[in-house]
Order: C-alpha cells, then structure tokens, then sequence
C-alpha cells in the first residue's frame, strides 16, 4: 500500500504486489513474535491513512490483539465490526517451501488465503474510508492473534466488541469453487478423557490389574456412536496414548476428542451424553473434561438480510456473491453470530488449499473483491 490512499482502487495486479510483506511475514499462532511482527505491518498502513489504532497485549505466549477503527472518539453508535485473524497454521520456515510466487492466475504463500488476503482487502477499504462519517456506520476491524487456537485469550474482546456492532463481517477466506460466502457454522467443541485403571505384571499377575486402554476402547465406541450424520453432528477421537510397557497391564489412557454440532439442542445432547459417561470395567475411573469452545453460526432471517444487502455490493463490484451450505470448521464468527449480530463470513479472498502447502489466492478476483469491500463499508446501514 502506498502512504496515502488514492483516489482510484487499485488493480489485481497491485494488490498482489501489495501483499508480498504481508505473506512474507511468518506468523504462526505459536510464534508470538511472528504475529506481533504482523501486527504492526497492518499497524502501520492504518495509521498512515489517518485509522485510529490499539494493540492490546494478551500475555506472552500469545501475539497481540490489534484494533483499527475510524470511529470518532465520541461516536458509541452501534457499527460494523469486521473480525480477522493474523495468524496462521503454517510454521516458521514454510515460506522457504513455498515462497511468495504468481504461477498463472495463482498467487501462492503460506497464509495468503486464510487469510491475510482478506486483512489486506478489508484494509484498503478502510484507508478510503479512515475520515469519521465517511461510511454510514462506524467500522470497528478487530485483528486477533490466535483464532487457529480457537481463540481463547482473544474471545472477551470479540465479544467486547460485538455487544456495539449492528453487523458483523469476517473476512475468513471465501468457499473454493465460486468465492462463496458463509453464513452458517457448525459449533466446535472438545473432549479430554482419561481413563485410570491399575498396574500390573502382564505375565505374573495379569488378574490383578485392570486396563486403561481396555476401558478406553469401550468409550471410543460410545463416543464415536454419538456422531449422527443424519442430524448433522460428528465426533472424532483424534489422539490417544496410554499404557507404559508391553509386559505391563496399561494404568493410564488418554484421549482426546473432537465434535462438531449444528445447533444449540444437538450441542447441549452432546455435552449431556459425554459428561454422562460411565465405566463400563470394574474398578476403572473416568476423568472428563468437556467444553464447546465455539457454539454454533445458525443462519436466521437477519443474516438473510444482510446477505441481500451484500449481494447488491457485489453486484456492483462484478461478481455474484451467494452463500455456501453450512460448514463444519469454526470462526470468529460463531462468537457475534451467537450473540445475535448478524454476521456474514467469508468474505475474503477467493482461491483454495486453506492449511496447505498449496494454498493460493485467484489474483484475478482482487479488485472485483477489494471494490466489493469498499462499496459494503461505505454505504451498508
């Protein structure tokens, strides 16, 4: 971006030349700083278009949370919040596997897609819109620093935030296969289980001990029994470990389990049925430890709404925007969606290989994409 935003937007080609610093800073969720670097990149373009900006520290294992809004200091209506993510999954030492490069219509590098092309887009919008009462509502943009993590220290402010946004827009990477936008997601929760039995010589003295892992295979078969496709709800036992030596009847297992839910009944039966796990063994005991990190995006009529607004925009801008069918990963947006904002996410950059090695952005569709931003900040209300 240059100093000063002009009158004009810029091209495709322009925003990808843009972009290079940006992919080129490596910003992992566990690199605190990595994504403080990010920071103040973003940091910087906002101030130098008159943007107010905040960092808020949130501990030192974590980056910080970086806040840019053009809302004057005395203005408390009710705005658009516009939520993003500055980290990434890709570790340090990903670029050196695939490079910032344009091969064809392709622009490549880790973290372009999900979603720093998106920060980038939102961003440019704002620099034309930095001057108080230059858009219909205030914009609020909150960047956190661990949403690949679920968010955990940057949730309070979501929330924070949310309770004085009209609208809530997430600039999450668009559906693959059309640029689709995203108005409804599955809640995310976990389950930590351990299983404790007793120690014993699996020669000597097999009678007298009782396995951890012959309990904890009963309880995967119950947990995984729980997933209902036909209801939209999944359950998976992503790691296990347990046991100390071959010769020894296993004391200790562990799991650790992730589901998926469509709705609030689906989520609260889950959680009901999980806490409600019994020892099916003798003399065995169940450690659980079950939360819904993020509960569910539901679409309801004022999405519907805000999508339609949107749709004008995009009309506008060249593009057809439509909305993709509910999708099992989380965001930000479950948190404002489930407080009421209407909220409408992917609204980032189009291309495809989210956490991959393979991850790009259609250079293309950046300036259709960037005047769509620009047209829904200024005159949404």
């Amino acid at each position: 971006m240059s100093a000063q935003p002009s009158s004009t937007l810029p091209t495709s080609a322009e925003i990808a030349a843009g972009l290079r610093p940006w992919i080129e800073c490596e910003s992992p969720t566990h690199a605190p700083a990595g994504v403080a670097a990010m920071a103040g990149l973003v940091q910087a373009e906002a101030r130098a278009a008159g943007l107010r900006t905040e960092l808020k520290p949130l501990g030192d294992t974590t980056g910080p949370l970086l806040v840019v809004t053009n809302r004057a200091p005395d203005d408390t209506r009710p705005g658009i919040l516009i939520l993003a993510h500055m980290d990434t999954v890709h570790p340090i030492g990903t670029l050196r596997e695939t490079p910032y490069r344009i091969e064809g219509d392709k622009l490549y590098g880790p973290g372009c897609y999900d979603m720093k092309a998106g920060i980038y887009m939102a961003l440019l919008a704002m620099r034309r819109l930095a001057t108080p009462g230059s858009t219909r509502l205030p914009i609020d943009m909150v960047l956190v620093p661990d949403e690949e993590t679920g968010s955990h220290a940057s949730r309070s402010f979501i929330e924070a935030y949310a309770r004085n946004a009209r609208y809530g827009l997430v600039c999450e990477p668009a559906r693959a296969n059309g640029g689709k936008c995203v108005t409804a997601r599955k809640g995310t929760g976990m389950l930590r289980l351990s299983v404790k039995g007793h120690a014993a010589h699996a020669g000597v003295s097999h009678e007298k001990g009782r396995s951890a892992i012959r309990e904890m295979a009963h309880q995967i078969l119950a947990l995984e029994g729980i997933t209902d496709y036909a209801r939209g709800v999944t359950v998976s036992v992503g790691t296990i470990e347990g046991g100390t030596a071959t010769n020894t009847v296993p004391a200790l297992c562990r799991c650790v389990v992730d589901f998926r839910v469509p709705d609030m009944p689906a989520a609260e039966d889950t959680l009901q049925r999980m806490r409600g796990l019994q020892p099916v063994g003798q003399d065995v005991s169940l450690d659980i430890d079950v939360e819904l990190n993020r509960p569910p995006m539901v679409k309801t009529e004022a999405t519907t709404q805000l999508l339609g607004k949107a749709r004008l925009f995009a009309t506008a801008a060249g593009f057809t925007l439509d909305d993709a069918p509910m999708t099992g990963g989380g965001s930000d947006a479950n948190f404002t969606s489930a407080m009421g904002v209407p909220t409408l996410d992917g609204l980032g950059a189009d291309g495809d290989g989210a956490h991959t090695l393979h991850e790009h952005i259609l250079v293309s569709t950046l300036a259709a994409r960037a005047k769509f931003w620009h047209l829904l900040l200024k005159d949404l209300e």
